[in-house]
């Protein structure tokens, strides 16, 4: 029965991340790698006309490995960097990013916070000189006209950092994306109640936390791909067993950086394929090391 279950495995991920020759010959593409930075979030954005977006840093000891792969991407230049909140492991590693990289914009949720690492990002910024945009809920961002990008929440008073989080909506013709930083199931009831959440990929919110991924949420997005972001040696539990539960109820094909390492979804605007720095048969490989 193991055997079975490691070939299903490795059938499915084959099945997932060989490139149709056709679909990688279409030369609009958008890509979005969601980063292993361990126990945090960060999100490189590649949209077709060739803006970067990155949405976040990871903790503070990350920020040379978002810079790595910044590298290996042949990324020169941030258009757009988004601090989804200032919770450490989110914004911890952006100032090595902005001392790396020019970056030509910044779009905050506005939460402020009272910490060296929050202190350390407003400084880098302010030596710089970028321009920052405080998140408003329902703001649409035009930086690639191929692209809709929508903010469904951002801070508002009374909110706490994972409140606050900025959750954004990503399509690109036919395939959506769901990012939904560390945002907890009162934002979700709210979202679901005012906006079409429908995506093809969901970035679990909250690292798999006990706060967020509520079942009716999850049947209004539909995810057909989750992403989940967490360490495996985390001291939170992520992900606890009721997200897994509620996103194999849905039929997701879960995904973790924890497992997989880093995670792209190529996509041409009508299908997609996932890539993964690693497979499972990695992870066994390692423990047996």
């Amino acid at each position: 029965m193991r055997i079975f279950k490691v070939f299903n495995v490795v059938f499915i991920l084959l099945l997932f991340t060989i490139p149709n020759p056709s679909f990688a010959a279409e030369q609009q593409q958008m890509k979005v790698h969601f980063i292993d930075v361990g126990q945090g979030d960060s999100i490189l954005i590649e949209t077709p006309s060739g803006k970067t977006i990155l949405i976040d840093g990871g903790p503070p000891g990350a920020g040379k490995t978002v810079a790595e792969f910044l590298k290996k991407r042949r990324v020169k230049k941030i258009d757009l960097l988004i601090a989804t909140h200032p919770d450490i492991d989110h914004i911890g590693g952006l100032p090595l990013i902005m001392k790396s990289f020019k970056v030509d914009k910044i779009i905050d949720s506005g939460k402020l916070h009272s910490t060296k690492t929050y202190v350390r990002y407003i400084n880098q910024i302010q030596k710089h000189k970028i321009p920052v945009e405080i998140a408003r809920e329902n703001d649409v961002i035009t930086l690639d006209p191929l692209v809709d990008m929508q903010i469904l929440n951002s801070y508002a008073e009374h909110k706490n950092n994972n409140q606050s989080s900025i959750v954004l909506k990503v399509s690109f013709r036919e395939v959506d994306f769901l990012l939904m930083g560390d945002s907890e199931q009162a934002q979700e009831k709210r979202i679901m109640q005012q906006k079409d959440i429908e995506s093809d990929i969901y970035k679990v919110g909250h690292h798999g936390s006990n706060t967020s991924t509520s079942y009716p949420f999850l049947k209004l997005v539909k995810p057909k791909i989750a992403i989940l972001t967490y360490s495996k040696k985390n001291h939170y539990g992520h992900p606890v067993d009721r997200v897994i539960r509620n996103l194999q109820r849905v039929h997701a094909m879960i995904y973790s950086t924890a497992v997989f390492g880093d995670i792209s979804i190529v996509t041409n605007g009508q299908g997609y394929f996932v890539l993964t720095e690693k497979t499972p048969l990695d992870g066994l490989t390692e423990k047996a090391g």
